[in-house]
């Protein structure tokens, strides 16, 4: 038809079903592409996070796989079908790749909705369609505790950086995560209590995490003192700063370990459920595990400090290659350090590094007696006495009563 303006026909629907038009219109102007979507989303998000890199990557993989086809789309325009091309070519390729970048496109749709940019995020009916992946699932193997103490003789010997020499074998004794040990301030260490409190900015479950120091650790810690130069870090970069994430990985790397520094707290966790018979809670907490049942989390509030600390100087014997010998000589000082004093440790047993509840003394079973003395004083051979035959008594002797062959016809 002549003269027909689709736009002014959807005006007057819009009018009849008792909209705005001039609303609209200005809405649609101000309606943000996918990729300035995706950049707001971002900028809200960053703050947030406590590792940098996760920003850069999170950018990275929209920029590679999504912004190529709905980049320059409006938000408002995104449709399934846009998602499900997006997504098809690395949804069974790479699919742990695939399920990232769709959980961001959602997050980006959840922005547009949120902003009354559109009604409804296309990426909740795409599932069936893209079908289920058959990626499995596979950790990455950890260091065989049997070779944690060759690993760090390996690593003291090498020619890298004393300081980061130090920071390795610090990650190993307390079991802590790379970024924790490279983040560490000597303002964290408490020489007199024998403790490092990490705070809750720098763990991963957001709350404070006191770690044990054995006699080696602190040792470590006397050396770094010796290269920081007055630095607040413990274990600084030659420039001062803190360490990258590579600099552990690089050595290992470097030496033909086959770990990253992250897998020494499975190493430490197989090596406690392995050698040791310290509890497994106790376990947990050294590794700043997070009770994942709340109801459980709600009552068990002590963080086992000293059972801990008993942990930790097992462990340390361990890799120094020492077990069974005490690894913590040093005189207690503190109210902590005197609860230490009195306690009665339990005995070890034979496995290395293991402990065992203590045991109470059986007394020996007498010997059996082979002899005894005759009249004239001699041993002769023992021989128990021979039971006497006795006479029976009149009900022994009537006799058994008759039993018929099969029950009387008014018997049941």
């Amino acid at each position: 038809m002549a003269g027909f303006d689709p736009s002014t026909e959807a005006n007057r629907r819009l009018a009849r079903a008792g909209g705005d038009p001039l609303a609209e219109k200005r809405r649609l102007k101000s309606m943000p592409t996918f990729a300035a979507a995706a950049e707001a989303v971002l900028a809200q998000m960053r703050p947030g996070w406590r590792n940098p890199k996760h920003g850069k990557d999170w950018l990275s993989s929209m920029e590679r796989f999504a912004f190529p086809r709905l980049g320059k789309l409006p938000v408002s325009e995104v449709s399934s079908a846009d998602v499900v091309e997006t997504l098809r070519k690395v949804w069974h390729e790479r699919p742990a790749t695939a399920r990232r970048v769709r959980q961001r496109i959602s997050t980006v749709m959840e922005y547009a909705v949120a902003l009354n940019y559109r009604d409804d995020n296309p990426c909740s009916r795409i599932g069936p369609i893209l079908g289920p992946q058959q990626d499995l699932v596979r950790h990455m193997p950890a260091l065989p505790h049997r070779d944690v103490a060759a690993t760090v003789e390996t690593v003291r010997t090498s020619g890298a950086a004393p300081v980061v020499k130090l920071a390795f074998e610090f990650l190993v004794l307390t079991a802590a995560r790379s970024g924790e040990v490279r983040g560490a301030e000597w303002a964290e260490i408490d020489t007199e209590e024998h403790v490092w409190t990490v705070p809750p900015t720098r763990t991963k479950a957001k709350r404070e995490h006191r770690v044990p120091l054995t006699r080696r650790a602190e040792q470590v810690l006397d050396a770094a003192r010796t290269l920081s130069n007055g630095n607040a870090l413990v274990f600084p970069s030659p420039r001062g700063k803190r360490f990258n994430d590579m600099a552990l990985s690089g050595l290992l790397r470097t030496l033909e370990v086959p770990a990253v520094p992250h897998d020494f707290r499975s190493t430490f966790r197989d090596w406690a459920a392995e050698e040791t018979n310290h509890p497994r809670e106790v376990v947990e907490a050294a590794l700043a595990h997070v009770v994942q049942n709340k109801v459980e989390a709600a009552y068990a509030r002590s963080d086992l400090f000293e059972r801990r600390r008993r942990l930790m100087d097992d462990w340390s014997a361990y890799v120094a290659g020492s077990a069974g010998t005490p690894a913590d000589d040093r005189p207690p000082s503190g109210p902590r350090g005197r609860a230490r004093a009195v306690r009665l440790d339990p005995p070890r047993s034979r496995v290395a590094g293991a402990r065992l509840p203590p045991q109470r003394r059986v007394p020996p079973l007498p010997a059996p007696r082979l002899h005894r003395p005759d009249e004239s004083g001699a041993r002769q051979p023992f021989r128990p006495p021979v039971p006497q035959a006795r006479r029976l008594t009149a009900v022994e002797r009537l006799p058994a009563p008759h039993l018929p062959d099969r029950c009387p016809a008014h018997l049941p």
